[in-house]
């Protein structure tokens, strides 16, 4: 879509304001409001200036001064707010010499892509992303000096099978509840949940997402996924956004709180982001072969470089303390770096649902949900193509159930990082193959990594945690 196309659209559907949306370092979307008046050709090329010095992880108040740049192709009405509104997506510049300001995350995913065809290694990456999330009836939490708490309620929780609900869900308790990893996927009325999550597509489909399929997921307590389809890198981060706003949105006029924790839970599934990869090149899927599972040289490079940089990229794609609730040997979540067709317990799987060679992909499925979709994408992006470049062989393949490996088998597995703090680690040490063409730079990483240990690690490791007083206070 052209700038003269959005004006148009804009006056066509009566707009009265537009949002401009970025992204902040961390990877929660912003915004400001202007009249649609001020919607110009000259917005698209020139931007419009706002302040970033209270953006988290950007400059400080010395070079605040920013430009946010929409994108034309992002356009679109926005479904929820009362006076009409057209939305959209901006990457930031530098006022004074117009270039993409570096710690951006979309201007990341815009690098990235350039990389991939300088490189000559493809036109196209295609990713495609499946975000779970929990609709809670209820969400609380407090930090005190000398108290803290969290609570979280749904009618479906399985915790909630001898309570009366008419206090709290306004009828008494009619059953349907959901056993701790028994909610893939029941009819209603046990999945309670079915509507809302089909009014979330209509809003989707709406606004230009293309949807694959929605449905109830393993979890006890509302846990949901909706899946979206494929779309090139960018596209589809500016898509995982919106994704979230639109579940986010559409949970709370129904009175509901959607969390996209990895694990909000104890003692059931946590939420998970498992991202399918492709590359493209002339027409041609690049990851299709002759080989194992159906796959190229090619996509086995590409799997070689993820799992050589795996615990490195960790820290984008799993990138919170939480995140390390989710990702615990012997549990749901696949820790194991090793790739399989089928198997679910290997961090990469090679989905073999189709025989076509345009299905031909590479599943990461230790990513999570809170990742910054433009920094994840790309990270994930990077190591690949270094695998590609370097010819990096990813070993046997591991067709066996990594679970119930005897423990000498287990050991020589390689396992994904077990903290935050080991992720940054492995990151610090280990990100040279971010930075070529100036995709990511040292200051981006430097910063993520100081930002995440003085917000997130160091405040959480020197706070005592409930479970400590039920395991130690009568010491």
């Amino acid at each position: 879509m052209k700038p003269t196309e959005v004006i148009h659209m804009a006056h066509e559907k009566g707009v009265k304001f537009v949002d401009l949306r970025l992204m902040d370092f961390i990877g929660t979307q912003q915004h400001f409001t202007i009249p649609v008046h001020e919607l110009t050709e000259e917005l698209f090329s020139e931007g419009h200036g706002f302040d970033g010095s209270s953006i988290r992880g950007w400059r400080g108040i010395e070079a605040s001064d920013m430009n946010a740049i929409p994108d034309p192709e992002t356009a679109f009405v926005d479904p929820f707010f009362q006076s009409p509104t057209l939305a959209l997506v901006c990457s930031v510049a530098d006022p004074i010499t117009r270039e993409k300001y570096e710690r951006d995350p979309r201007n990341i995913a815009l690098k990235a892509e350039a990389f991939l065809r300088a490189a000559g290694v493809g036109d196209t990456a295609y990713v495609g992303p499946e975000l779970e999330f929990f609709l809670f009836s209820e969400l609380r939490y407090k930090y005190e000096q000398n108290q803290s708490m969290h609570f979280v309620d749904s009618a479906e929780g399985i915790w909630n099978s001898a309570k009366d609900d008419r206090a709290d869900f306004g009828h008494p308790n009619i059953g349907g509840k959901i056993r701790n990893k028994e909610g893939y996927f029941p009819l209603p009325p046990t999945d309670s949940l079915q509507d809302i999550r089909s009014e979330m597509v209509l809003k989707m489909m709406e606004v230009g997402i293309d949807v694959e399929t929605h449905h109830h997921e393993v979890a006890t307590a509302g846990q949901c996924e909706i899946d979206m389809r494929f779309d090139s890198l960018l596209r589809m981060a500016d898509k995982a956004c919106l994704y979230k706003y639109i579940v986010k949105q559409v949970a709370r006029q129904h009175g509901l709180v959607a969390n996209f924790m990895p694990k909000p839970l104890f003692g059931d599934n946590g939420s998970g982001m498992h991202t399918h990869f492709s590359i493209w090149k002339g027409g041609k899927n690049l990851m299709a072969g002759n080989g194992y599972a159906g796959m190229s040289e090619f996509a086995l490079h590409f799997i070689g470089g993820i799992l050589k940089h795996a615990r490195a990229l960790l820290a984008f794609t799993n990138p919170t303390t939480n995140s390390y609730r989710r990702l615990v040997p012997g549990y749901e979540a696949p820790v194991n770096l090793a790739y399989s067709a089928r198997n679910r317990s290997a961090a990469i799987r090679i989905p073999v649902s189709s025989a076509s060679e345009k299905a031909r992909r590479v599943e990461f499925r230790c990513p999570d949900p809170l990742a910054n979709p433009y920094l994840a994408f790309s990270a994930i992006l990077m190591a690949g193509v270094d695998g590609v470049l370097n010819k990096i062989d990813p070993g046997p393949a591991l067709d066996k159930n990594i679970y119930d490996l005897p423990p000498e088998e287990a050991a020589i597995v390689p396992k994904a990082c077990g903290s935050l703090p080991e992720s940054l680690q492995a990151l610090e040490e280990d990100h040279k193959f971010l930075l070529r063409d100036g995709v990511f730079s040292e200051d981006l990483i430097n910063t993520w990594i100081e930002h995440k240990t003085k917000t997130e690690v160091d405040p959480l490791r020197i706070r005592p945690h409930p479970f400590e007083f039920f395991l130690y206070a009568d010491g």
